[in-house]
């Protein structure tokens, strides 16, 4: 952890002698001290995603979630607005609430009766004469002190100030307008349920992993070959797909470059519009001459740093448990006015990231094999220079490599050093 030395001055992160350009040391995966400052510098300081607004749709509605190792309570209280409640009574530290999902006003700690408002204010506690009466306490549950949405994806900061979200978003904002502007309402939910996946691997490979054009022909070349998917080809030498490192450790893979080559509306959601009728129609009533150019590029597949992935028709929330440990959560996407896309979207995520999915036991099984060989002792450094000899910068100033370059990893540890540093 950050120390501060007898000058006053704070000490170095200890992650500062282990991120090259090209490298970064295989310990920074599996020290628990380095965790413990990611905890402190990283998850409890920017902002996190924690859920969507369409969880908790109705006044009173709540669910549990997480941010880190933090059980929260995601409530709307009766005028609408989002609270994140840090699910702990003021009283002893008891979990109050237990159930992951429901409506209520109030909240009842089981363990001696405090009750709180879902705004976490408290609003009573039993025998109050031995608290000089009632409304003598000024306690109540921990709020995390930051939350903000964008587009409903819901994000919090356990920082009391620091950037705005939208300077945090940057432009990855963009694309999750992107996302939204496939539905003809102008909405997205994700409402279709969360599975959690627990992994033996620290988190990061997990974040790393999700635009690494690198992996997916070898990866998942078998279920490409069975399927005839054409997707391992967009991850290619020959493809003009690229990696576009958006800023603030968020990165992409943006294939638009070849669904513009094809030209075909709906080629990316893998169908033709004739068999989507009904949303081709409410996408062209919505958005006019512009609805050919949005059903043409499709959605967006990017890394919003630390935990966010959209990967074109899911959405996955990465939570770290421990220092080799965490629970990527996922969920189908679900577009209003877009039925015919929404029943393909939760049945095409089951196979790929359910239980028994093709896609996320490949990458999972990946992922603990890089935590087990991270912790041999040679070689100590991890290398991330594919592409640093091809990169460009495009014309917004974002750095740019191949499909199959590490520009994203790259943009990734920058980030992750001047957090940590900072």
């Amino acid at each position: 952890m950050t120390s501060v030395m007898s000058s006053g001055a704070q000490a170095p992160s200890l992650v500062s002698e282990l991120i090259r350009p090209d490298q970064v040391h295989g310990s920074l995966y599996t020290n628990p001290a380095v965790f413990a400052e990611e905890l402190k510098k990283i998850w409890f300081t920017t902002w996190v995603f924690v859920g969507h607004e369409s969880e908790v749709p109705e006044p009173n509605d709540y669910v549990r979630k997480k941010l880190a190792t933090q059980d929260v309570i995601m409530t709307r209280d009766r005028e609408g607005e989002v609270h994140l409640l840090i699910n702990r009574c003021a009283h002893r530290g008891l979990q109050v609430c237990d159930d992951a999902q429901g409506n209520s006003s109030s909240f009842r700690c089981p363990y001696h009766g405090w009750t709180y408002r879902n705004t976490g204010e408290l609003l009573g506690y039993p025998y109050n004469k031995g608290y000089g009466g009632k409304g003598k306490l000024e306690l109540g549950m921990g709020r995390v002190p930051r939350v903000a949405s964008y587009q409903g994806f819901v994000f919090g900061s356990m920082a009391n100030d620091g950037p705005s979200l939208e300077d945090h978003l940057g432009a990855a904002a963009g694309e999750i307008d992107r996302l939204v502007g496939l539905s003809p309402r102008g909405e997205v939910a994700l409402d279709a349920g969360w599975l959690g996946h627990k992994t033996r691997a620290n988190w990061k490979f997990l974040a790393e992993n999700e635009t690494d054009g690198y992996h997916p022909q070898f990866v998942h070349g078998s279920i490409f070959g069975v399927t005839g998917s054409p997707i391992g080809a967009l991850y290619s030498d020959a493809s003009t797909a690229v990696t576009r490192a958006l800023g603030n450790g968020h990165s992409e893979n943006d294939l638009r470059p070849e669904f513009r080559n094809f030209a075909e509306p709906m080629r990316w959601f893998g169908t033709t519009p004739d068999r989507v009728p009904a949303y081709v129609a409410a996408m062209e009533k919505a958005y006019g001459d512009d609805a050919q150019r949005r059903m043409i590029e499709g959605a967006p597949h990017v890394m919003i740093f630390p935990n966010l992935f959209i990967a074109e028709i899911q959405v996955f929330n990465i939570q770290p448990v421990a220092v080799g440990e965490c629970v990527q959560y996922s969920t189908a996407v679900q577009l209003r006015g877009g039925e015919e896309l929404n029943r393909r979207m939760i049945s095409q995520s089951i196979g790929s990231v359910g239980p028994a999915g093709m896609l996320l036991a490949d990458d999972t099984e990946m992922y603990e094999r890089n935590q087990r060989g991270v912790s041999m002792l040679d070689p100590e450094w991890l290398d991330v220079r594919r592409g640093l000899i091809r990169e460009r910068v495009d014309e917004n100033g974002f750095t740019v490599g191949a499909a199959t370059d590490e520009t994203a990893m790259r943009g990734f540890w920058k980030h992750y050093r001047s957090l940590m540093e900072a």
